[in-house]
């Protein structure tokens, strides 16, 4: 017999401290049992509590006429027009892929994606966020191959096309790879669903796949550091059959638009425990379910693995009532398991039964209000160090030529067709702007003349050094992504991933970049619909002398937004078009290499203040972007980020197999190279053809936004040639040495 002291020393291998079991103890007036000590440590861990990050939120914007529904279901959604919502979300399965990269991120993408259809969607696009280590170790290039080889597994399986993302390396990354996983997904109104079980008497549904053993314990799994012994943990992640998955989403949209449900839930982390408590929790009523019934797939499974088992492709559903027998006819034509294992009741307990015995009885509302915990948050001084380091002593390159080319060769920013290349983009037949054609993807609303653009931006490095400024400046490239093809930004969905909060540095890290998100959002109009949290990111190295080493990812804030075209073929790509054309530049010059991939990559040199963010001038940017598009005087439109004006332009001469020729004048205090490679934000280039350029002038005087003539496109010129007017530099590199530089890295890479 477990005794009580020794449960309490147990804690920790439940996911609680000791704090948290008398809290426990507390409040439900006993001591509990193993099993249900196991289903509070699980439901109050980060991953499913947001314990620590929680108190922080109510920072967010989260409201606006565009939002459907808002945080706290399975998924958000937005309003496009014409009866149709887009639900989307991100989320994140970084432990899992750091032990098993396949299957770690192909069940991400299974999870994101059934949250998507909880929500009555037929997802319709995958965008993948993705950060590594050192580009040459053979850790980040087994971890590549097999993340990439899991999301085309999963997403060409299952049929929903994925359709861009990004892919950073860093060090800090090494041993923490991060995968986020953002899905899209079309809806009519009147189908939205909710993850509520309803009233009194409707009964509880199990539909899917049998439960197992794999990912038993993977909320908990989630929040906690990474270490040495954590391949011992690869039971913790799951098992996914696409195919499978395939089936349970048909089956769940049907259902849904055939009237029969009530309620619906994605059984995700802490598998049935969270779907079955968090959806009694929104209806403020109990249940009581009995686990005999729970399909297995093992012989001699116990309620701890009937309960915390995170096996792959299940649902929860709840049907009308009275049309109990539809719903269960409609489900078995799809070969599912489909049983109906408990009923909504009256008390406020989550009751659990199991061989005739009660084995689980606590409130719902204990189980859903984790405790919350607002930490000392200090701004580490070797950080601050870092960005307030004086960068006048770096010296200038003599061949900037060769800057750009070791710019375009850096993988980070180097193309990511080697991996787009892997998955299937054009399944399902709505994508019309493919992956690296353009700032976001595009797809088609059938039935409709509107697009769907969405994207995933950040840049840790700016988080880093200033984690305000940094997030904030994820928002709005995001925002300005979407533009640079031709959509208003409505929403975005984040995924908050940092090191351990419990980490002075790292909580002020979480705290500042919250409230940089929500100011922006609040700046350019699109709130926060939901996402999720992935802390813990940081690994625990023991070293030979017996002490351990700590390392924590750097800060990466990673936001998922979606817009709208209301006229899908209105549009732009980042490819120079046919055609003599004028370059503008909206938005002003950077005037510091402060914070910049030029300074890493070329002075090794992770330092400098990050530049000024401006949100009244990034809107007006935006607006500009897309007036100009809108108006029909621009098909071509990029922005201005990693690397700076001169790998934008030459990303747009690649893509556009065609030279250009530029002169860009500044003041004499500012170098040559942060001209060409500083990242200053709000800046988008723009192609206009000529003979247009005193109408695209007008207009963005008109909404005041500044802008510069940079030179023009050269049709049938080899060279991308950038002068200085002033300053006696010129660089000027070949199409095809630039297209290799770009080109290459990532082929090599994935071997």
């Amino acid at each position: 017999m477990t005794t009580t002291s020794s449960l309490r020393s147990r804690a920790a291998t439940f996911g609680l401290t000791a704090e948290e079991y008398d809290l426990l103890v507390s409040g439900i007036g006993r001591e509990p049992n193993a099993l249900e000590a196991a289903i509070v440590g699980a439901m109050w861990s980060e991953h499913c509590g947001y314990k620590n990050s929680r108190p922080l939120f109510s920072a967010f914007p989260t409201t606006g006429p565009q939002v459907l529904q808002g945080p706290g279901e399975n998924a958000g959604v937005v309003d496009i027009g014409e009866g149709w919502g887009v639900a989307f979300k991100m989320e994140s399965h970084n432990h899992p892929s750091a032990v098993e990269p396949v299957q770690g991120a192909a069940t991400g993408v299974g999870g994101i994606l059934r949250d998507i259809f909880a929500m009555g969607a037929r997802p319709f696009a995958v965008l993948d966020s993705l950060r590594f280590g050192n580009p040459d170790s053979p850790r980040t290039r087994f971890l590549l191959n097999g993340v990439v080889e899991g999301i085309s597994h999963y997403g060409n399986a299952i049929g929903v096309p994925t359709v861009g993302g990004e892919v950073t390396f860093h060090p800090s990354y090494q041993e923490n790879p991060l995968v986020n996983v953002m899905a899209l997904g079309l809806l009519r109104h009147e189908d939205l669903a909710k993850g509520t079980m309803g009233e009194v008497g409707n009964q509880i549904v199990y539909v899917g796949s049998k439960t197992g053993r794999d990912g038993l314990g993977g909320a908990v799994f989630a929040s906690a550091d990474l270490s040495d012994a954590s391949q011992a943990d690869r039971p913790a992640v799951q098992v996914g059959d696409p195919f499978m998955e395939k089936l349970l989403l048909e089956a769940t949209l049907e259902a849904i638009e055939s009237g029969l449900v009530a309620g619906v839930q994605d059984m995700g982390a802490a598998g049935l425990v969270s779907s079955t408590c968090e959806m009694a929790y929104r209806a403020g009523l109990g249940i009581t379910m009995n686990l005999d019934l729970v399909p297995t797939r093992e012989s001699g499974m116990v309620p701890m693995e009937l309960c915390l088992s995170e096996s792959q492709e299940r649902m929860i559903l709840v049907p009308v009532p009275g049309r109990e027998q539809e719903l269960l006819d409609l489900l078995a034509k799809w070969e599912l398991d489909v049983v109906t294992i408990g009923e909504v009741e009256a008390h406020d307990r989550y009751r659990l039964t199991w061989r005739g015995e009660v084995v689980c009885d606590l409130p719902v509302a204990l189980l859903n209000e984790a405790p919350r915990y607002t930490r000392e948050g200090v701004e580490l001084d070797e950080i601050r160090a870092r960005r307030e380091r004086d960068l006048s002593g770096v010296p200038v390159p003599g061949d900037l030529g060769a800057v750009l080319v070791d710019l375009l060769s850096h993988p980070t920013i180097a193309s990511k067709r080697p991996i787009f290349e892997r998955y299937d983009h054009q399944v399902m037949t709505n994508t019309v702007v493919v992956p690296g054609a353009a700032d976001a993807a595009v797809m088609r609303v059938k039935g409709s003349g509107m697009g769907v653009a969405a994207t995933s931006d950040c840049n840790p490095r700016f988080v880093y050094l200033d984690p305000y400024t940094g997030a904030a400046a994820a928002v709005a490239e995001a925002a300005r992504n979407l533009a640079c093809v031709g959509a208003t930004p409505l929403a975005i969905t984040d995924n908050l991933n940092f090191g351990n909060p419990h980490e002075p540095g790292v909580y002020y890290q979480l705290g500042q970049a919250v409230q940089g998100i929500a100011d922006a959002c609040r700046a350019l109009n699109t709130p926060v619909t939901g996402g999720n949290v992935s802390l813990y990111n940081q690994y625990t190295e023991a070293r030979e002398d017996g002490q351990s080493h700590k390392v924590a990812i750097h800060p990466t804030p990673t936001i998922g937004m979606v817009g709208v075209l209301p006229d899908v073929t209105v549009r732009a790509t980042l490819d120079l078009k046919a055609g003599p054309h004028t370059l503008y530049l909206l938005g002003e010059h950077a005037t510091t290499i402060g914070a910049s991939q030029y300074l890493e990559t070329v002075h090794g040199l992770e330092a400098g203040r990050v530049p000024g963010l401006d949100l009244e001038l990034e809107a007006k940017v935006i607006a500009g972007t897309l007036a100009l598009i809108r108006a029909g005087l621009t098909t071509t439109a990029h922005d201005a980020s990693e690397g700076g004006l001169a790998v934008a332009l030459a990303e747009m001469a690649i893509a556009g197999g065609q030279g250009l020729t530029v002169t860009l004048t500044a003041p004499e205090s500012v170098r040559p190279d942060a001209l060409l490679f500083g990242e200053a934000h709000s800046r988008v280039i723009v192609a206009v053809p000529v003979g247009h350029e005193q109408a695209a002038q007008d207009v963005l005087e008109g909404l005041g936004v500044p802008f510069t003539a940079l030179g023009e496109s050269l049709p049938g010129s080899d060279r991308v040639t950038i002068a200085l007017s002033g300053a006696n530099v010129q660089l000027s590199v070949t199409l095809d040495t630039l297209k290799h530089a770009f080109e290459t890295p990532l082929r090599e890479i994935l071997g």
